[in-house]
């Protein structure tokens, strides 16, 4: 969901990528879930006979749509409601099967790019707090940071600081007015930031790992203000069609992974600091999606 480089940066990643390979290529965002994801597909691939060239890790959001809107990527995780808002521009819907339906219809007609099904969780924003502090100001839901806009410290991702569903939007929709700017920070620093008491409200996901373990308390969005983010995975039509078993994956995923099940894969790697390609081969070997060693 998240973009936290420079043009430069985009420019350089891409032109890492080279101009063609006989290898499906499969990419992810920089954060611990994508790079899980992007694991969970190179290996059922591999698993399928299919050389399969990494580029997980490769950026944000937009460096991973460009290099596959450009044939440079073959399949990666994307979010439905970061597509909507941060790619197609459109404006914020909240009907999950809507916004599904409209994002498929538009990567279709204006990027040639198709949407596998849902992979069963919702991985929205989650604005989140300290929950010493939250309950000593009496902070539960997103509108009550209206009272506290003078002492907040924010801490964000610097894509959502950037994109239509985010910082500028979101304090619109809420009548925030931060007397203090936000900082923006790599999307791995921002808990380690709340936790030290750099920050006092970070912008997570639903499905962090660290949520839990940190026992942080997570704002009520009472307005409604984010779309929902179902994560799908994202292919090249003309990928699937010289490989089949790369439509076979994706259509294997779909409906596969709660979001509990997304929270703790995300814990093991996150908390437990356990390689994320050790956490994909555990789970795809307990779905029983690849035959034992």
């Amino acid at each position: 969901m998240r973009c936290d480089g420079s043009l430069v940066r985009a420019v350089f990643l891409l032109g890492t990528l080279g101009c063609s390979s006989p290898a499906v290529v499969v990419g992810s965002k920089n954060f611990s879930e994508q790079v899980i994801l992007g694991e969970m597909v190179a290996q059922l691939l591999e698993e399928r006979g299919l050389n399969v060239d990494r580029r997980l890790n490769l950026g944000g959001t937009f460096i991973c749509h460009t290099a596959l809107e450009s044939g440079q990527m073959d399949v990666y995780v994307e979010y439905t409601g970061t597509a909507l808002t941060a790619i197609l521009k459109q404006p914020v819907l909240h009907d999950p099967e809507e916004v599904y339906r409209t994002v498929v219809s538009m990567y279709r007609e204006r990027f040639g790019i198709a949407w596998g099904p849902p992979l069963g969780f919702n991985n929205t924003y989650a604005m989140a707090m300290r929950s010493d502090q939250a309950a000593r100001l009496q902070i539960s839901r997103i509108s009550d940071l209206a009272a506290h806009v003078d002492t907040i410290r924010t801490g964000f991702g610097h894509e959502f600081l950037e994109r239509q569903d985010g910082y500028a939007r979101l304090t619109e929709a809420y009548g925030l007015d931060f007397a203090i700017p936000p900082r923006g920070m790599e999307l791995g620093l921002i808990y380690e930031a709340l936790s030290a008491d750099v920050v006092d409200l970070i912008a997570g996901n639903s499905t962090d790992g660290l949520i839990e373990k940190l026992g942080l308390t997570i704002l009520e969005d009472d307005r409604k203000f984010f779309p929902p983010y179902y994560a799908a995975l994202v292919y090249r039509p003309e990928a699937a069609a010289e490989q089949p078993a790369l439509a076979q994956v994706v259509a294997l995923l779909g409906g596969a992974i709660d979001e509990p099940a997304m929270r703790g894969l995300n814990r093991k790697v996150d908390v437990e600091r356990r390689p994320p390609a050790e956490v994909a081969r555990e789970f795809v070997l307990e779905r029983g999606w690849i035959p034992p060693p």
